[in-house]
């Protein structure tokens, strides 16, 4: 009759539950505490408790002006519109792409990672009606 539930002999399944859970907790403890993590999570662990989580933004000068500018893959206006008078492209913490585009033009892509000072990015959207070499097909 031993081991039959509600029959209040020791050792009955509902009394050995909280032991086997305990003991299994514990030895988990003791599994992971033996165990160092891969040197890459623990540089990783270390770049994440050093980051600042900085923004900024960038002033753009544009060539044509009035070429689109992409923030993530967001319409964002104009070039003309971040030369800095009276601010730049505002950037949240992170890596963000810069897309500046224009019909006729081929576009122009950077990634950037604002460190808390105000940066500037020139660019001079080449024409994509001449063929390489300078000649027109």
């Amino acid at each position: 009759m031993e081991g039959r539930q509600g029959d209040g002999v020791s050792g009955a399944r509902v009394g050995r539950w909280p032991r086997y859970g305990a003991g299994l907790f514990l030895l988990s403890l003791l599994g992971c505490a033996g165990q160092q993590e891969p040197d890459s999570m623990a540089r990783a662990r270390e770049l994440m408790a050093g980051a600042q989580g900085t923004s900024g933004d960038v002033v753009l000068r544009c060539e044509p002006d009035d070429a689109e500018v992409y923030l993530d893959g967001v319409l964002q206006g104009a070039c003309s519109d971040y030369a800095g008078n009276p601010r730049g492209l505002t950037l949240g913490t992170g890596l963000h792409q810069i897309e500046v585009k224009k019909q006729g033009y081929w576009p122009y892509t950077t990634y950037y990672e604002p460190s808390g000072a105000r940066a500037r990015l020139t660019i001079q959207l080449r024409s994509s009606e001449s063929a390489p070499g300078g000649s027109t097909p």
